[in-house]
């Protein structure tokens, strides 16, 4: 499970185009690492929209937005399409990536039990150290508490 203070682990996984992302290649920049559950539902739609609501402000202070989910690339392709996602979104099949992170957890909804993604923001400074660990997110509001987290960390205000 991913601590903070602890060196984020690297990871390769696919993108809504098919392509290797590592998340070594961020080095030097702020990375918001969001762990989301199923693309194309409502919880996940509007956190990924706040995101994209917010993305310019999250670029001007140096940061990229990752989401990762267990969807097929096909399925992120249209969901990145869908709601014009800036951003870059990526496939963890097999849920290796978010159970590395502690993520990948049991769940239930109507009684049934079942493992899936705990929505989950990690925020990576430039060295690739977890500054902050956001776990069980509610998604209202999230996405202003995840620019304040790093305005902190850039000793602004």
């Amino acid at each position: 499970m991913v601590e903070e203070g602890k060196t984020a682990p690297d990871f390769e996984l696919r993108d809504s185009e098919g392509n290797l992302i590592k998340l070594s290649n961020f080095k030097g920049k702020i990375v918001i690492l969001y762990f989301y559950p199923k693309a194309l539902t409502s919880g996940c739609t509007k956190e990924a929209q706040d995101f994209r609501d917010h993305y310019e402000e999250i670029k001007k202070l140096g940061a990229e937005v990752i989401g990762i989910s267990g969807d097929k690339v096909e399925i992120i392709k249209k969901f990145k399409e869908k709601e014009s996602l800036p951003f870059i979104l990526l496939e963890d099949e097999g849920f290796k990536v978010s159970e590395e992170y502690g993520v990948y957890k049991q769940k239930s909804m109507y009684g049934k039990k079942y493992m899936g993604i705990e929505r989950s923001t990690f925020i990576i400074d430039e060295n690739g150290i977890v500054r902050k660990a956001m776990r069980k997110v509610k998604v209202p509001n999230h996405v202003k508490e995840v620019i304040e987290e790093i305005k902190k960390m850039r000793g602004e205000k």
